[in-house]
């Protein structure tokens, strides 16, 4: 589509400009089906922009607007450099979009570089600012796509997009992302409702998956805004949250629970609570827990055990104050279930990562599980875990907290508890692996450590059962971490 009839606004009226603007955002809405069609509309409009002057170009007039028209020339810009659907069959069918997003790139460049230079010379009377608002949501939902290392991007195109949203942030005379998003003053609303409605045709249960990009343009910007301005807009980032963490697969499923824990610590919970809100996002949360993938499972106990405090003020305010755990209490003892059979090391760490968080969150009430906790530390502890040792380590750590919180139960306990950390240390002495001494070192300390406070739960058994060890023991880093406890043990327990 070549418009031999695009004039200047120099040398024609407004209605001109905005009768070559109408047919420019024509072209572009047949371009993305010609190929060959593409450079001759960008081209015109490379070069309107360049003729057009600032103030002209920004101004308001004829039935819609040249502003108006302009955004939905940027919009239309934003969809023909957007990524498609999947790769077609024998090609990559993410090729030609780097060439577009770079070529779009430049004429975002060359727009924004014109409100810049309009708004120098007309700071009395910024008409600009009208262009301005109709730009600003296509040209960031264009730059959060293609600014980041993704299949659809290049490093020229990555650049560019780079550029558009640096010189985007400093148009709209911005410190920040967030500020742009949020707003920097009272009389500033910010504009992440505007890119919002932009994203909104695209993010719901049908559409989501037709632009790659879509999801990853939501959960970023999503991340930027935070309390107190996320909870007016939680009706239009709830649902497509949980859209994209019920897919199948586990990258998104990842991606919205991520977006999930972000509105849980952002929003209040007076408002996560109405409409029953937060057990939609309870219920949602544990059913995956059965999913045996350690990125998904992590992310989902994070963000649990942030919306525990949540839904324990809603029993609470229904005055059942004695089931206020009962949510912890149910996702303990599944990660408790699913941890004793577990053979697989990255699910294992990823449980025992997180088991320090929830005794702490129980406290005395971790008794409840006490019989299904020391199967699994025992378990835990007879298992080498790398060099690192990251598992045993947190299993460790847990086995203190129980120790601490459940004193009063762990006297019957003591025999096999002992049996289990005197293992531990004999296996760390001989171990021949790549384990740093460091790491052997932490272990031993932990482990001693352990031993301290079961002597101290035991009301001194421990010391008399080490005292026949050491007799027969010949290993020196053994008796090392035995004399330890036979010399702290003899203190009063806390």
């Amino acid at each position: 589509m070549k418009l031999d009839d695009t004039s200047p606004p120099s040398e024609g009226s407004a209605r001109t400009l905005e009768n070559s603007l109408s047919k420019i955002l024509h072209g572009l809405s047949q371009a993305s089906g010609r190929g060959h069609a593409r450079p001759s509309v960008l081209h015109d409009l490379s070069a309107l922009i360049e003729a057009a002057d600032g103030d002209e170009l920004f101004v308001g007039s004829g039935t819609r607007g040249i502003p108006e028209v302009l955004g939905q020339v940027a919009k239309a810009l934003e969809k023909f450099a957007a990524p498609p659907q999947e790769k077609t069959e024998g090609g990559d069918g993410h090729s030609e979009v780097p060439e577009k997003a770079t070529e779009v790139g430049l004429l975002f460049l060359k727009l924004l570089g014109k409100v810049e230079s309009t708004a120098k010379s007309s700071p009395v009377c910024p008409a600009w600012k009208t262009g301005l608002r109709h730009l600003a949501g296509p040209v960031y939902v264009f730059a959060i796509t293609h600014r980041l290392k993704q299949p659809w991007t290049s490093t020229r195109s990555q650049q560019v997009a780079d550029e558009a949203l640096s010189l985007l942030i400093r148009v709209t005379e911005c410190s920040s992302v967030a500020g742009f998003l949020c707003g920097e003053n009272e009389d500033d609303r910010g504009r992440f409702a505007a890119v919002l409605g932009l994203l909104k045709p695209h993010l719901n249960k049908e559409s989501w998956k037709n632009n790659p990009a879509v999801k990853h343009v939501f959960s970023w910007t999503l991340q930027q805004v935070t309390q107190p301005w996320l909870s007016q807009h939680l009706e239009k980032i709830l649902p497509p949250s949980l859209i994209i963490s019920d897919d199948y697969q586990t990258e998104n499923k990842v991606l919205g629970v991520q977006c999930l824990h972000h509105i849980v610590i952002n929003v209040p919970a007076a408002d996560l609570l109405q409409y029953n809100r937060a057990q939609v996002l309870y219920h949602a949360l544990f059913n995956h827990l059965y999913m045996p993938e350690h990125h998904l499972i992590q992310a989902v106990l994070l963000c649990l055990l942030d919306l525990f405090p949540v839904l324990e003020k809603a029993l609470h305010w229904k005055g059942d104050a004695a089931r206020a755990t009962a949510h912890c209490h149910d996702v303990l003892q599944l990660i408790l279930t699913h941890m004793e059979p577990e053979h697989r090391l990255l699910l294992r760490r990823t449980y025992a990562r997180n088991l320090p968080a929830f005794v702490k969150k129980l406290g005395i009430l971790t008794v409840r599980h006490m019989k299904r906790l020391q199967q699994v530390i025992v378990g835990y502890l007879e298992v080498y875990d790398g060099p690192e040792e990251e598992t045993r380590l947190k299993i460790l750590e847990t086995l203190k907290l129980v120790m601490q919180y459940t004193w009063p139960r762990i006297s019957c306990r003591v025999v096999v508890l002992l049996k289990a950390l005197l293992k531990l240390i004999c296996d760390v002495a001989r171990d021949t692996s790549l384990t740093s001494e460091a790491t052997k070192s932490t272990l031993l300390q932990e482990a001693t450590d352990c031993l301290i406070l079961l002597d101290h739960c035991s009301q001194g058994q421990v010391k008399g059962l080490l005292s026949r060890i050491v007799l027969s023991c010949e290993d020196s880093t053994v008796v090392s971490c035995i004399s330890k406890v036979q010399q702290c043990s003899a203190g009063v327990p806390e």
